[in-house]
């Protein structure tokens, strides 16, 4: 059985495909631990650039919601902490990260590419964030930072889907190229990370988000995650939502 995500190495780079396409690559427990174990040996593997991409028809469709009636709130409020620490992983990686981003790419995997130092859209890329719609605070301060306060605050209150020329135009995506020009895109990213001593390269990326990204603030964003999800009746809620979503198709 083929595993959650694909890790390959080349040279410098790690290259780590979510491949769950039969889920449109949703985020469930094996993939988010998956990717946590990576990105924890690619920080002393010696990988300059660490590529996201998604396997099939999109990047990913987000929060894996199966099963969701057999689990407790615990059990979701768990999954979401963990979703956390990713995120802090990807934010605050030693090396640069590059997302690739095709067709849909919703709620904590759009949050996922808001983490990395670049984003690439293919031109039918659409994404949404609708966490908030079901109470949880993720990824939140970090979009804030990314696009300033009132684009992240427009895009989260309306959870509405916007498109790559948006992402390009908010600065959510630096650039929006056709899927057949990603190998080149991987280049050019490649020698760009290796421009630098391994050392200056992890200054850099360092102190060009060290304002938001202390061990102060890191802890802030778990604090408001948790507080969230640890509200009576997060699984009702995420529940109340798709129900919400299935009438509106």
């Amino acid at each position: 059985m083929p595993s959650e995500v694909g890790i390959e190495r080349q040279g410098d780079l790690t290259l780590l495909t979510l491949q769950r396409p039969e889920k449109l690559n949703a985020f469930n427990e094996a993939l988010v631990e998956r990717l946590l174990d990576a990105l924890a040996r690619a920080t002393s593997d010696g990988t300059r650039l660490c590529v996201f991409k998604g396997a099939g028809k999109g990047f990913s469709g987000g929060f894996d919601f199966g099963g969701l009636e057999e689990l407790s709130d615990g059990d979701l409020a768990l999954r979401f902490l963990r979703l956390e620490l990713l995120l802090q992983a990807v934010w605050s990686a030693p090396f640069s990260t590059l997302a690739l981003v095709h067709g849909p790419c919703y709620g904590a995997a759009a949050d996922l590419v808001a983490a990395c130092s670049h984003r690439v859209a293919a031109p039918d890329a659409r994404f949404r964030m609708p966490g908030l719609r079901f109470g949880v605070v993720l990824g939140t301060r970090r979009l804030a930072s990314l696009l300033g306060a009132d684009e992240a605050r427009s895009l989260l209150e309306s959870s509405a889907s916007f498109d790559a020329s948006r992402a390009r135009a908010s600065g959510f995506v630096q650039q929006v190229a056709e899927m057949a020009a990603w190998p080149g895109v991987i280049e050019q990213a490649v020698e760009a990370a290796g421009a630098l001593p391994a050392a200056a390269q992890r200054a850099l990326l360092a102190q060009s988000r060290a304002a938001q990204d202390d061990r102060a603030a890191g802890d802030a964003d778990l604090a408001a995650l948790a507080r969230s999800v640890a509200e009576p009746g997060l699984g009702q809620r995420m529940r109340a939502y798709l129900e919400e979503v299935r009438q509106r198709r």
